[in-house]
Order: C-alpha cells, then structure tokens, then sequence
C-alpha cells in the first residue's frame, strides 16, 4: 500500500564534499525530490557543472543562488532567486547554479525533478551532485 513519506528539509542530510556541500535525494514514482544545503566554508569554491535533466521546480529555502541557462549557441542567461522563491527549469535545458550565502553561511534549495533524476537513487551512501571536478572536491 503507498504511504506518504515525510521528512526535515534539514534533517538526514549526507555529506557529498566535506564542510561545503550536504543533501539527501528521495525517488517516488514520477519524480524525484533532492534538498541541496551549501556550507560557505567550503562550498563557496565548489565548481558547477551545467546539466540537462527533466522539469525541474526549485525553491530557495535559504540564502540565494544564480542558475545560468547554458544556451546552444553558447550564451549564458543568468536567473536570480531569493529566500522563498521558486524556478521552473524546462525540460532538457542545460544549467548550473552559483550560490550566495546568507549571513549563517548557508544557501539551501529543494529540487523536484520529473520524470525522476536516474542518477538519484534511494540506497546511494553518497547522494549525486553535478561537480565539475567531483574527484578533487571530496
């Protein structure tokens, strides 16, 4: 029987690089859900990388974040969002984001994504987070 799962946007969060960047993905059927928490310590540094995935809806909990739209001919187009709002990503554009942190040193967002992110899974120890340089950063 399908039972509503709910959880802390602070809470259960895993360490993807240490002392910048912590997060926790959850999958339901036709979606995926990640919240992102951005540690100024380390987390200022961390190299984005631009993806492309399916609709995506963000919301800033925390702090603030740039997302850049990556367009075919090269331009970037910066989206600004603020503590408490929202973006809607279409489907396949290719983006990343640049945080800004609030005066506790912190930008956080909750990401839903359909159809569900394949890279996110329940069971990983380690949550997937889109890194240029994943490697050196953890």
């Amino acid at each position: 029987m399908p039972r509503c799962k709910v959880f802390g946007i602070d809470h259960g969060l895993k360490e993807v690089v240490a002392d910048g960047l912590y997060m926790k993905t959850m999958i339901g059927e036709t979606m995926s859900v990640a919240v992102i928490k951005f540690v100024e310590a380390a987390g200022r540094e961390l190299p984005a990388k631009a993806h492309s995935h399916g609709e995506e809806a963000s919301l800033q909990v925390r702090g603030a974040c740039s997302i850049f739209e990556v367009h075919l001919d090269g331009e970037e187009v910066e989206q600004k969002m603020g503590p408490g709002e929202g973006m809607l990503i279409p489907a396949g554009l290719s983006h990343y984001g640049v945080n800004r942190f609030e005066g506790t040193g912190m930008s956080m967002r909750l990401n839903v994504v359909t159809p569900p992110r394949a890279e996110y899974r329940s069971d990983d120890e380690v949550p997937y987070y889109p890194l240029a340089d994943r490697e050196k950063a953890s």
